[in-house]
């Protein structure tokens, strides 16, 4: 458990960072996954320190996954006004 874990936790971390928001819920899904199974990989105690990394690495990816695709949200919407906007300006 503490493997995949970690494993989850980093490859949950590359999606976050190299898809952006487009599938940034991809990465979210698989950090909550690593911090499920970081958990259940804590009870183990030879294996609670990879199950700790993968829960921390799990953790940061979720936040980030969510901080971006609200991001990507604002972004997009902030676009839509000015368009809407720019289009007043030429149709008055």
């Amino acid at each position: 458990m503490a493997i995949a874990s970690l494993v989850l936790g980093i490859v949950a971390l590359l999606v976050t960072l190299f898809t952006g928001g487009v599938f940034g819920w991809i990465g979210a899904i698989i950090a909550v996954v690593g911090i499920v199974l970081g958990v259940l990989g804590k009870k183990d105690p030879e294996q609670a320190g990879m199950a700790k990394a993968g829960m921390i690495l799990s953790i940061v990816a979720l936040a980030l996954s969510i901080l971006i695709y609200i991001a990507c949200i604002a972004c997009v919407a902030s676009i839509g006004s000015e368009l809407e906007n720019y289009s007043m300006l030429f149709l008055a």
